[in-house]
């Protein structure tokens, strides 16, 4: 796999990510799909901010986040 952000996201399609924002929230969930400006869409995510413990992170069912306000992806 090539180290180009759009051709990891294209390897992650179906799997599980970790989705960081500028606010501090983090998403987790299955990526479905995106485009070339990373705008992310989610299934079955699970959000929580930086002050939420475990317990407090919320489900989801889907979750479009635009691309200008991720800081980061993991795969």
């Amino acid at each position: 796999m090539s180290g180009r952000p759009l051709d990891v996201l294209e390897a992650s399609l179906g799997d599980r990510v970790r989705v960081r924002l500028k606010s501090g929230e983090e998403y987790v969930g299955d990526l479905a799909g995106y485009d070339q400006h990373m705008n992310l869409v989610l299934e079955d995510a699970a959000v929580s901010s930086p002050e939420d413990t475990a317990a407090d992170a919320s489900i989801e069912d889907t979750t479009i986040i635009r691309g200008d306000n991720v800081v980061s992806i993991t795969p």
